[in-house]
């Protein structure tokens, strides 16, 4: 029996021994309740310095960490260098986040360290000198070829969802962003020297106008259909599409085109489109 409970006891999971350790190393939390005003003005200094979905972005990715603050009986603005390198080992153990993920979100909680700084709400940084995982310089993201491209448009026009054709042909002929093409309305559509122009807001609230070529039009307006006001992009429910739902439409047509791909997402669409563009410069 003491043979088997000493092999129990080297068999907890990794997680439960990371916690065990967070715990051991964090500040008491009796003093939690003082701080609940002073780190939701912190929160919201930080977050103001962002707009748009730069602001969406960020608060996802912060609340994340201070969800995994408020587990394990955190204050994050008593937190110190180990607890964010437990942080990131949490990403990439247990969730398993991918190292662009990773950095991503880890950067969201050193600028919000530094904004603390900067307020005079902590003297110095806990997240200034933690090791961050390594990204490798180039996307690891391939676009799809041009037959499955070719294939991926043929089952949209075919579909029974009018907005298929306009999703695919938004991210792949466009080059569109996913949130650029799910946020686009109706009336941001019109003319410009001629041309048929497509309103988008970019990163930063960047405004653009886009020119339409006349297989993207014709995709849009059986989208639109008679409508007059309203998103271009509607779910089956008949409401704005967002990114969510523009993937699994992606997913439902690349099964229905046969294409064999390890997992399909809208950024492949644009990837394509912008290894298309490279080749004639």
């Amino acid at each position: 029996m003491r043979l088997r409970k000493l092999h129990a006891d080297r068999e907890l999971p990794h997680c439960q021994r990371m916690r065990n350790f967070t715990d051991l190393a964090s500040v008491p939390s009796h003093h939690l309740a003082p701080f609940t005003d002073r780190l939701r003005l912190a929160v919201a200094a930080y977050l103001a310095r962002f707009k748009g979905s730069s602001r969406e972005h960020t608060e996802s990715d912060l609340r994340c960490y201070l969800a995994w603050c408020a587990e394990h009986g955190l204050d994050p603005l008593a937190a110190r260098r180990p607890h964010l390198e437990l942080y990131i080992r949490w990403m990439q153990e247990i969730r398993r986040f991918k190292p662009s993920t990773v950095s991503r979100r880890f950067s969201v909680a050193a600028g919000f360290y530094r904004t603390c700084v900067l307020d005079g709400v902590l003297e110095h940084s806990p997240a200034e000198h933690v090791r961050r995982p390594s990204v490798p310089a180039e996307s690891p993201t391939l676009g799809c070829t041009h037959l499955q491209f070719e294939a991926l448009l043929t089952a949209a026009r075919e579909s029974a969802n009018p907005g298929d054709f306009a999703l695919v042909a938004m991210l792949g002929l466009l080059g569109l962003r996913i949130f650029e093409a799910t946020s686009a309305d109706i009336a941001d559509l019109g003319e410009e020297h001629g041309h048929r122009v497509l309103r988008v807001c970019g990163k930063g609230t960047k405004i653009v106008l886009v020119p339409l070529p006349p297989a993207v039009g014709r995709a849009i307006d059986r989208a639109t259909g008679s409508r007059v006001r309203g998103p271009i992009l509607l779910n089956t429910r008949g409401a704005r599409m967002d990114r969510h739902a523009a993937t699994r439409r992606l997913h439902r047509l690349a099964e229905a085109a046969g294409i064999q791909v390890t997992r399909a997402h809208p950024h492949m669409l644009r990837r394509l489109c912008h290894n298309h563009a490279r080749r004639w410069r």
